[in-house]
């Protein structure tokens, strides 16, 4: 089990949009800006809410795995790889989408993707690039 740190809270709490990646099941990648992804629960799963989603979707079907990045300008970059499971139904839908409103009455936030923390990587120019975190 993998669950963030004070620290990437804090830079993922600044990051206003997330370079979101996926790839087809035969390795064609995708990546995106997002701004709609949430910490749920213990530090350890996400809810991105998908209200554009097309190739991104479609990849997920595919291949439910996705990494996203968050910047901040006094946190640490990190890199967080992740398992992807979609609803399009039900209790956690249902308020998935009453944020997604909130935000703006007209996303048509299409589906809930939650997502599993894997692992945590830095993206951090220098010696420690690349370096798994958690």
């Amino acid at each position: 089990m993998v669950k963030l740190t004070e620290e990437m809270i804090a830079t993922l709490s600044e990051t206003r949009i997330f370079m979101v990646a996926t790839a087809s099941k035969s390795g064609v990648p995708n990546v995106v800006p997002v701004g709609m992804i949430f910490l749920k629960d213990d530090k350890e799963t996400f809810w991105l809410v998908d209200n554009y989603f097309d190739k991104t979707l479609r990849n997920l079907k595919e291949n439910p795995v996705l990494s996203f990045s968050a910047l901040s300008q006094s946190g640490t970059p990190i890199q967080i790889k992740c398992d992807a499971e979609i609803e399009t139904s039900g209790k956690d839908y249902d308020e998935a989408v009453r944020i997604a409103h909130a935000k703006k009455e007209t996303y048509p936030a299409k589906s809930l993707i939650k997502l599993r923390v894997r692992e945590i990587y830095s993206v951090k120019p220098g010696e420690g690039a690349g370096k798994k975190l958690l």
